[in-house]
């Protein structure tokens, strides 16, 4: 992983693969809240899909 790769926050580096899978489960969450209009499928559903993203762009990340 190089540098760029990296976002500081409270000035701690965090991979930017890490951001992106907490951006993609609040969207799913958000989404699927709207549409059901429960919270019990929206976490189920927003933790699977932030969880998924995590491992995937993990996957790619350390392939390079």
């Amino acid at each position: 992983m190089t540098v760029r790769d990296e976002v500081l926050i409270a000035g701690v580096p965090w991979p930017a693969y890490k951001l992106v899978a907490l951006l993609v489960g609040a969207v799913v969450l958000l989404g699927v809240g709207i549409v059901t209009m429960s919270a019990a499928p929206a976490v189920l559903t927003g933790a699977a899909a932030a969880t998924g993203a995590w491992v995937g762009l993990r996957a790619k990340v350390e392939r390079r």
